[in-house]
């Protein structure tokens, strides 16, 4: 039996780092062993575990993502924001437009389809402060500032603070695109040791279950919009299924490689995600929904300051637990596919230009999904013929808010398989894109792996997402909940120390701001002498300059009102030259014009 990790990797024909890539796959498959064979003991541990969590540090979530985008803002309008991620004569290889597609695909398009619908509507009738009228028009407000703030910029800052971390070391400091190449200011040649492998294998681990619990919630969605075309049962078994449906297609795409699969098929799915907001517009409450857009908008940065230190103190009702703090812990754990992804398309671009762009592009779409998808929510259950409140709360059907909603509109059937086919390409989307972001992270290298290798892992996601969804004794959506909630918290740790690394390495590289050269002036002491420290320049002096002639400076006296003062022409007409070594002379430094 071989028991050498080199040795059965070489036997296996694979190319990647036998420690990392056997003891992340070793943990992934342990889990869904465990809990296919000791299902009670494996939901009372993550319960138990969740729920301490949940009450004892849901503050550190939240404090957390608010602190990560507090300093992105200002690395990006600081000097290391024109730092480019890359060589410095880089540039961008994606078009913006082409980039943008990426970003969105890759990153929360199949949250969109999920959550559009059933976010707003469920803090519509359950305000989430619970300081309104539930179904009144301050808790639509509320609910699409919460809904907003839980999808824009917090979200999305999730991912760009790994993603810059992993653009400025990979392409600037040529290191392997792994998670512990962030953390080498700190560790040093460490990276490549035990501690360095143990953070790579965390990530690998956090990042299979993060993708495995969207890829979960997409089975979820599927098959109630498969009920509601066809009549299908939502089951375990069926949602199982569906997984191995998206996994199969997955693998299909991620052999295919970056820029034939995965690029293409981002550019399709935003082209049918974009198709789809549009008709809602079009065929709903046009004027309606355009004015609360941008009314929306004002209303959640009116109140983000507010809602990014939130912490529900005084209810203490534990619905920010149910809600942010899974959202953030869930987001943050496959943040190094996303962040290690977003890289790679972002290679040349400045940082001002890299936290922009991840920010506000995909935010804005985002923002802009959820108000109409709300809005068009509250509409139908007031105007409407309604439903939905108690489809989405009262049956606990989140999955199904989405072919709920299109109940309302015209042409139901079709759109809905739209909304179908939208679903099944994003989740197929972030499954490869996982799939080949994984392997690399074991891999160490961005040179095309074997393709079994990326296979491998597109498989292990899919079981732990079927493990969570059908082997656990909780419910679909509660199992994720549980699991992912546990495994984020070491995330936000090495968040924090992610942003010490980063800002050492970039100080390291751009070194300490030059102390800025000033003209130094003399005491005033009138017109004459004022007029002849105006003509002198400011430095660099590249050349001299002749001494203002008394003619010259009558001549810019003659406007001037009142006796002229008797002044000093001495010490009066220095020409401020920089010496060929670029040294200011002595001449210029500060002094007091003495009059005669």
């Amino acid at each position: 039996m071989t028991r050498n990790p080199n040795t059965l990797a070489r036997k296996l024909g694979l190319r990647t780092t036998p420690a990392i890539f056997f003891s992340a796959a070793a943990a992934s498959l342990l889990f869904v062993v465990l809990t296919i064979a000791f299902t009670d003991f494996v939901d009372t541990v993550f319960g138990a575990a969740s729920d301490w969590l949940l009450t004892t540090l849901g503050w550190f979530y939240v404090l957390g993502v608010t602190f990560f985008l507090l300093f992105l803002v200002w690395v990006a309008v600081s000097r290391y924001g024109s730092v480019r991620l890359g060589n410095d004569d880089e540039r961008p290889e994606y078009s913006t437009a082409t980039w943008f597609a990426m970003l969105f695909a890759a990153g929360i398009g199949s949250i969109l389809m999920f959550w559009g619908v059933a976010e707003p509507i469920s803090h519509y009738a359950n305000p989430p402060m619970q300081d309104v009228e539930p179904e009144s028009t301050a808790a639509a407000q509320e609910a699409l500032a919460f809904a907003n703030y839980h999808f824009t910029l917090h979200t999305w800052t999730i991912f760009a603070l790994p993603g810059l971390g992993f653009a400025y070391f990979i392409y600037k400091r040529k290191l392997p695109p792994r998670v512990s190449s962030i953390f080498q200011p700190l560790l040093g040649a460490r990276i490549y040791g035990p501690i360095g492998k143990a953070i790579d294998i965390t990530a690998v681990i956090g990042t299979v279950f993060g993708i495995a619990v969207s890829i979960g919630l997409g089975a979820l969605q599927l098959n109630s919009g498969l009920n509601t075309l066809f009549g299908i049962d939502e089951t375990g078994f069926v949602q199982v299924v569906l997984i191995a449906i998206v996994i199969g297609i997955a693998i299909v795409s991620v052999t295919l490689g970056l820029d034939k699969g995965i690029k293409r098929l981002s550019n399709i799915n935003i082209v049918m995600a974009v198709s789809l907001l549009v008709f809602v517009i079009v065929t709903g409450s046009t004027l309606y929904l355009v004015r609360g857009t941008i009314e929306a908008a004002g209303n959640y940065l009116t109140r983000l300051p507010e809602l990014a230190f939130w912490n529900d103190t005084f209810n203490d009702s534990g619905w920010q637990g149910t809600w942010t703090v899974f959202y953030w812990a869930w987001t943050i754990t496959w943040s190094p596919f996303v962040g290690i992804f977003i890289a790679r398309i972002s290679r040349g671009r400045t940082i001002r230009q890299f936290v922009g762009g991840v920010l506000l592009l995909p935010a804005g779409f985002s923002l802009v999904w959820f108000s109409v998808f709300g809005l068009s929510a509250f509409r139908v259950e007031t105007d409407g013929p309604g439903g939905l409140v108690e489809r989405v709360v009262g049956e606990g059907d989140i999955p199904g808010a989405l072919f709920g909603f299109l109940e309302s509109f015209p042409w139901t059937t079709f759109m809905s398989a739209f909304a179908v086919l939208i679903i099944i390409i994003f989740f197929t989307t972030s499954a490869d894109s996982a799939a080949l972001v994984v392997d690399m992270m074991c891999n160490g290298d961005e040179e095309p792996a074997p393709t079994r290798q990326k296979v491998f892992w597109a498989i292990v996601m899919g079981a732990v997402a079927a493990t969570m969804l059908a082997a656990t004794g909780a419910g679909g959506l509660e199992a994720l909940q549980q699991v992912i909630t546990v495994i984020g918290l070491p995330f936000f740790v090495l968040g924090f120390l992610m942003i010490y690394s980063l800002v050492r390495g970039l100080r390291t590289d751009l070194g300490e701001p030059l102390v800025p050269v000033t003209k130094q002036w003399k005491q005033v002491r009138g017109p004459r002498s004022l007029i002849r420290q105006e003509r002198i320049p400011g430095p660099p002096y590249y050349s001299e300059q002749p001494p203002l002639s008394d003619e010259d400076l009558d001549d810019d006296l003659d406007d001037l009102d009142g006796e002229e003062p008797t002044e000093s022409h001495a010490d009066d007409s220095g020409t401020g030259a920089v010496t060929p070594n670029g040294e200011v002379p002595a001449t210029r430094d500060a002094g007091t014009e003495p009059e005669r």
